[in-house]
C-alpha cells in the first residue's frame, strides 16, 4: 500500500468531528482523500477537524446532519458530493452509547439508539450508494465488540450494533460487485488522556494487556478503504484480544 494511497478519492465520514470519527476523517486525509464529516452538535469541534484537514492539503466540508433523518441525510450527501466532485469512500461513525439495565429499558430509549447506530447507516448507504457504484467505492461500518459479545448494561446498545453488522454483510451480498462493504468492530479504545478506574479494568482483561487506540481503529478502516476491493462482507475486530 502506497504512503498515500486514497489520492484522487474522496470520503464522507459521519459523526466526524471528534473522537473516533476525527481520527478516521483525518486518518483518509493524511492517505489522500478530500474529507467531508457530518456532526450534529459538536460545530466547534468539526471546525477544528476541518482545518486540521485542509491544513494537510485536502478539501474538507463540514455539515450539520442528523443520521435518523432522511431528509438530513439527502441533504448532506448532496453537499459532500457537491463540494467533493465525487464520492468514493463512506465511514458510517455516528452513534449514540446509551446504558441502562434491561428492566427499566424505556421503547424510547430502545427506539432512540436503533434510529443512530442502525437507521442512520442504513440511511446514509442508502443515499451515497448511486455515487458508490458510479465510483466503484467503498463502505466501512463502525460497529462495535458489543455487537458480537453481550454487555448487559447495554442490551439496546449491543442489539443496535449487532444489527449494523447483519446490515454490512447484507448490503455486501446486494450492492456488489460495484460496492465493497464492511465493518469495523472496535473494542474498548482510550479516548481520554488519564486513564479512569474502567480503563484499567479492561486494559487487565484485554490478552495485549493495554485497551486500544483512536489511530488503530482509523488504519481499520484504512485497510477496508483503500485495500483489495475483493475484500467485502467482513467484520473485523479491533479489540486486542478482548473478545475471544
Amino acid at each position: 500500500m502506497t504512503t498515500q494511497p486514497l489520492t484522487g478519492k474522496s470520503a464522507l465520514i459521519t459523526g466526524g468531528a471528534r473522537r473516533i470519527g476525527r481520527g478516521i476523517a483525518l486518518a483518509l486525509a493524511q492517505a489522500g482523500a478530500d474529507v467531508a464529516i457530518t456532526f450534529r452538535s459538536s460545530q466547534a469541534e468539526a471546525a477544528e477537524t476541518i482545518s486540521e484537514i485542509e491544513a494537510l492539503g485536502r478539501r474538507a466540508l463540514a455539515v450539520a446532519c442528523d443520521v435518523r433523518s432522511e431528509v438530513s441525510v439527502r441533504a448532506a450527501i448532496a453537499a459532500a458530493v457537491g463540494r467533493l466532485g465525487r464520492l468514493d469512500i463512506v465511514v458510517n461513525n455516528a452513534a449514540v452509547f446509551p446504558s441502562s439495565p434491561i428492566e427499566t429499558l424505556s421503547l424510547n430509549e430502545w427506539d432512540d439508539t436503533f434510529a443512530t447506530n442502525a437507521r442512520g447507516p442504513f440511511l446514509v448507504a442508502r443515499e451515497a450508494l448511486p455515487h458508490l457504484r458510479a465510483a466503484q467505492g467503498r463502505i466501512v461500518n463502525i460497529g462495535s465488540l458489543g455487537g458480537m459479545h453481550p454487555w448487559p448494561a447495554h442490551a439496546h446498545y449491543c442489539a443496535s450494533k449487532a444489527a449494523l453488522h447483519m446490515l454490512t454483510q447484507a448490503m455486501a451480498k446486494a450492492w456488489a460487485p460495484e460496492v465493497s462493504v464492511n465493518c469495523v468492530a472496535p473494542g474498548w479504545i482510550e479516548m481520554e488522556e488519564r486513564p479512569d478506574e474502567m480503563q484499567e479494568r479492561f486494559a487487565a482483561k484485554t490478552p495485549m494487556r493495554r485497551n486500544g487506540k483512536v489511530e488503530e481503529v482509523a488504519q481499520a478502516v484504512l485497510f477496508f478503504a483503500a485495500g483489495p476491493h475483493f475484500v467485502t462482507g467482513q467484520i473485523l475486530a479491533v479489540d486486542g484480544g478482548l473478545g475471544l
